[in-house]
């Protein structure tokens, strides 16, 4: 009964020492339609995800334990799994054939034209438009300096012709037409008021001057 047992506990420990051990894996990974390498293959280990990836000529190695499983990927490919079935190899060599996958696309609608409205009304939304609310730290620029002192005389206006009405409005509306305006104005009240003076300095040489007045 004790052989027994101890027939049973060494198969253990041999069984448990066979899934420990540790078997070197080699190969090379390439296309199985134009057989030329796969550079960039990922090899992974199932059990703990833990992986290599293939040189640029397709080659790789990796340690993994008898029991485990690798798996073979790349991108447009097919996976591919590898089993190592408890070899009692310690190193092993495999050549990787991968299938090419064919990937579908979904149904696409070309349509003709303009867009439809939804989609323009949409497009409109999301555009942006610049803020209309006044802005309180906008500063107004200093008002215009006159092109002459308002004391001085003013240049002779340009006379208005026919030909030219551009000259009548630009002295009716213009800053300068204005004060001109006003020179003349104020000129002409200076006139009158010598003249009146005059008079009166005249009529005071004659006893009755109303017909002067």
């Amino acid at each position: 009964m004790f052989r027994r047992w101890l027939l049973l506990f060494l198969l253990m420990l041999l069984g448990a020492g066979a899934a420990k051990a540790q078997v070197r894996v080699t190969g090379n990974i390439s296309d199985a339609t134009t057989r030329k390498p796969v550079p960039g293959a990922s090899v992974v280990i199932q059990r703990n995800r833990q992986g290599v990836l293939a040189n640029p000529e397709g080659d790789f190695s990796i340690s993994a334990a008898r029991t485990d499983t690798l798996i073979f990927r790349a991108v447009g490919f097919k996976p591919q799994r590898l089993p190592l079935g408890g070899t009692g190899l310690s190193q092993l060599i495999v050549q990787i054939k991968l299938q090419q996958d064919t990937v579908q696309l979904g149904e696409v609608r070309v349509t003709e034209g303009r867009p439809d409205r939804a989609a323009i009304n949409k497009a409109l939304r999301n555009i942006k438009r610049p803020s209309t609310a006044p802005t309180s730290a906008v500063k107004r620029p200093p008002a215009p300096k006159p092109l002459f002192p308002v004391d001085s005389t003013a240049p002779k206006a340009p006379t208005p012709t026919i030909g030219s009405p551009i000259s009548l409005i630009y002295e009716q509306f213009s800053r300068e037409g204005k004060q001109r305006q006003k020179m003349i104005e104020i000129q002409a009240q200076e006139n009158a008021e010598k003249a009146r003076q005059a008079r009166q300095k005249y009529n005071k040489n004659f006893k009755d001057n109303r017909g002067y007045e």
